[in-house]
């Protein structure tokens, strides 16, 4: 158990990380002090990272991280495996506000189906570019008809000689106001998943309007409404097998929601740390607040949803690496870990009281992103029938 309750002694000892993992942590945490951390409030409330933030994640190894060497990436193996991703997604969830992660992580869904499905020439023309920060990627398949229901896109992409021809429209896309490159889903076949196929988008291709959307939180990363009038794609654009679109779709979110519970579970310990470094100063009715039982009681009871939580993400993680794929028990982690980041960030705020009303401190910022940890990657309800139908029921 921990005996300081700070970031650190919040997160359970794990038997799967040793001294590399430590060092990739020292290192991504410098860089994150020194390049992001000063600035985070400003960011936040412009409703964007700067431009050159990319390039300095890029020069650091932020971006490469685990991506193979060929493209610029660090590679997989001794020096980056699952539970490095998992120091970098904590690493980032420290920050404790969201929009900067997912503005600068974008790559993060958007690039894998380039790498899984696409040929040599798109690998080689596309990687290098994203993961030296030069160009940004991101992953349109959201529909305002279609969300979790992927299976049933609407956005069509007709052949037409040498290109495609794409009519439809994307909404709630993370990165879409300002990324080069759009990893689409649409339908090139009949209905249902057998019909999808996934294009490389010039965001800026003619016929492509990319809209602003105002959110709750996450504000330090743009989300497109985007449309497509009649938009011309090269057809060597296919990434993949026409009409093999959704394997790639569907198998970009398991990393995806691994990440999540990552980042989620890091934002909590988050808000913990922060909650018991006020508990600890405030006076109310003679004595510190942390001396009330009933102040003491809600630490204990964050304290045990984050330990638990993280000693299924590390079993996870580790059965990843070893290259199974357990879909149920990452749609369950995913569902337990927001729910646990939910429940600290509100007990947080009930221990700072007003204060955590406030802009500018990192458990307001993580409590007004609970909704989009919640939904995003796959929402709790669809998570939990995921896993029943894995489960065999």
């Amino acid at each position: 158990m921990p005996d300081s309750l700070d970031f650190d002694s919040l997160r359970p000892k794990s038997p799967f990380m040793g001294d590399s993992h430590g060092l990739w942590r020292a290192q991504l945490r410098r860089f994150i002090d020194r390049e992001i951390m000063p600035y985070v409030d400003q960011w936040d409330e412009a409703g964007a990272i700067p431009r050159d933030l990319f390039l300095r994640a890029g020069a650091f190894g932020l971006l490469g991280a685990g991506y193979p060497v060929e493209y610029g990436g660090t590679g997989r193996g001794p020096d980056y495996d699952s539970h490095h991703g998992i120091v970098t997604s904590e690493e980032l969830g420290r920050i404790g506000a969201g929009g900067i992660t997912a503005a600068l992580m974008i790559h993060g869904i958007g690039l894998p189906p380039v790498l899984a499905l696409g040929d040599a020439a798109m690998k080689a023309r596309i990687a290098p570019e994203v993961l030296a920060g030069r160009q940004q990627i991101s992953l349109a398949i959201t529909e305002p008809d279609a969300g979790s229901d992927v299976a049933n896109l609407q956005t069509r992409a007709v052949r037409d000689g040498d290109i495609y021809r794409v009519n439809g429209s994307k909404l709630y896309i993370t990165g879409g106001c300002t990324s080069h490159w759009l990893t689409t889903a649409v339908r090139t076949g009949g209905p249902g998943a057998g019909g999808i196929s996934l294009l490389l988008i010039d965001g800026n291709a003619k016929g492509v309007t990319r809209n602003l959307l105002k959110k709750q939180g996450w504000w330090a990363s743009d989300t497109a409404e985007i449309f497509f009038d009649d938009v011309e794609v090269p057809a060597e654009n296919l990434i993949g097998a026409e009409n093999g679109g959704f394997y790639g779709i569907m198998a970009n979110f398991n990393g995806e929601r691994l990440g999540m519970a990552a980042g989620a579970l890091s934002a909590a310990r988050a808000c913990v740390e922060d909650a018991v470094v006020w508990a600890r100063q405030r006076q109310t009715f003679g004595k510190r607040l942390a001396d009330h039982q009933v102040v003491r009681h809600k630490v204990a009871q964050m304290v045990q949803k984050i330990a638990t939580s993280t000693a299924w993400l590390d079993q996870c993680a580790w059965r990843v690496s070893q290259g199974e794929t357990p879909v149920a028990d990452l749609c369950l982690l995913k569902v337990q870990a927001t729910e646990t980041l939910e429940f600290c960030a509100r007990e947080a705020s009930q221990i700072f009281g007003g204060a955590s009303y406030m802009r500018g401190s990192r458990i307001e910022r993580v409590y007004r992103e609970v909704r989009v940890n919640a939904i995003g990657g796959g929402s709790e309800e669809i998570m939990r029938d995921l896993a029943a139908r894995q489960l065999g029921l």
